[in-house]
């Protein structure tokens, strides 16, 4: 019988076909795998009354995640967590019957039932998808990653990135997802304002039971960046026990400080502003904390510019 260890074997070298039986033979082991029609599949942990509800596509989890396993089933198997996966093949938006059925039938059966804890998960596409089927679950918690609420051309057609799904009904069962969350416990949409496309969508959720957490420079692929950063199983691992909140949210999100990525998207916001001395101090603060030379030979150009203009930084204060 094949583990679900990945030290067994290099899960890269696996065609997608050898991937997913791979898949279904751990999920059929701890609980079970169905393929939902081509395009899609369920993955379930069974574990406890504790649910991680994620969707996640082929390409996220086969380039992200360790041992090619979906993102949920880390934050769940080592908590002793059950865990559901949505696994899609592609940029589908999960509009898809067989999806819809297997929704059904988990309500049909009260599955959601026999969790005292849910939690649903997604970003971007996937997003959307949580947001949609948490209807399914009434009560859950509800965590999303710059979520669009629909590609229905007549409420979003300012937005030009998904062309292709023009022809896809949002408008049907499952459609609109900020609707959708209705029923839902808390709902937390996370997301980068001065990505207006992102932004305009995330709009689109505002609601009582929604709250909107804005993070500038943290750019488009919030749910990559949240797991590069180390913090969103954190995030999703306090949802499930009852804690996550927005506070709870800001301490976590500190971790931002010591990620290059928003370092460097926060220093190139500052240069195109020209706001000159605010850049300086940020290199002076990444350089006193990190092995940042472009952030040193920066400070080093910023520096220069402040003394021709007659200026220089304050006397830095040591921690």
């Amino acid at each position: 019988m094949q583990s679900d260890d990945a030290s067994t074997a290099d899960p890269r070298s696996l065609s997608d076909a050898d991937w997913f039986a791979r898949i279904e033979e751990i999920g059929e082991e701890a609980g079970y795998f169905q393929r939902l029609g081509s395009s899609h599949a369920a993955f379930f942990l069974d574990e406890s009354p504790t649910l991680i509800v994620t969707f996640e596509t082929v390409a996220s989890i086969r380039q992200s995640q360790p041992g090619q396993l979906p993102l949920g089933y880390h934050v769940a198997k080592g908590r002793g967590w059950s865990h559901l996966c949505l696994i899609a093949r592609g940029d589908t938006w999960y509009r898809d019957k067989a999806v819809f059925a297997y929704f059904d039938r988990l309500v049909d059966d009260a599955f959601f039932e026999d969790f005292d804890q849910v939690v649903f998960w997604g970003a971007g596409m996937a997003g959307y998808a949580a947001a949609a089927f948490s209807v399914t679950a009434p009560g859950a918690t509800v965590i999303l990653g710059a979520p669009q609420a629909t590609l229905d051309p007549s409420v979003a057609g300012w937005d030009p990135r998904y062309l292709e799904m023009r022809r896809t009904s949002f408008t049907d069962r499952y459609g609109y997802a900020p609707d959708m969350t209705e029923g839902a416990g808390p709902v937390y949409v996370i997301f980068d304002p001065e990505q207006n496309l992102d932004a305009m969508h995330a709009a689109l959720f505002a609601r009582s039971h929604i709250t909107l957490l804005p993070c500038r420079n943290l750019g488009r692929d919030i749910g990559t960046t949240l797991d590069h950063m180390r913090i969103l199983p954190s995030i999703l691992a306090a949802a499930a026990t009852g804690a996550f909140d927005t506070r709870l949210f800001r301490i976590f999100y500190r971790a931002r400080r010591n990620y290059r990525p928003y370092l460097r998207n926060l220093l190139a916001r500052l240069d195109q502003d020209g706001r000159v001395r605010l850049a300086a101090l940020l290199c002076r603060n990444v350089t006193a904390r990190l092995d940042a030379p472009v952030f040193k030979t920066r400070l080093a150009q910023l520096e220069s510019e402040l003394s021709a203009a007659g200026e220089r930084l304050p006397p830095s204060r040591r921690r």
